[in-house]
């Protein structure tokens, strides 16, 4: 692991150590599983952009997925 320095707001701090204490955890620990937290939405972020620009080139066609819609139903 690497130590790193930075900057953070007093009161965002004040929130993150009552938040820590009452877990039971460090602000290291909290901080590291926020980030990957963050980096985990963004990359499905990324994904679902990627998808919708996707279907925007190609759109659904007017029944594509009709075949399918046997599979679907539940038998008696």
């Amino acid at each position: 692991m690497k130590t790193v320095q930075m900057t953070i707001e007093e009161n965002l701090l004040r929130q993150v150590d009552e938040v820590v204490e009452r877990l039971g955890t460090t602000r290291s620990a909290f901080t590291r599983d926020a980030l990957r937290k963050a980096l985990e939405r963004l990359r499905t972020q990324a994904l679902e952009e990627q998808q919708e620009k996707g279907y925007e080139r190609h759109p659904v066609e007017p029944e594509e997925f009709d075949d399918w819609e046997s599979e679907q139903v539940w038998p008696n």
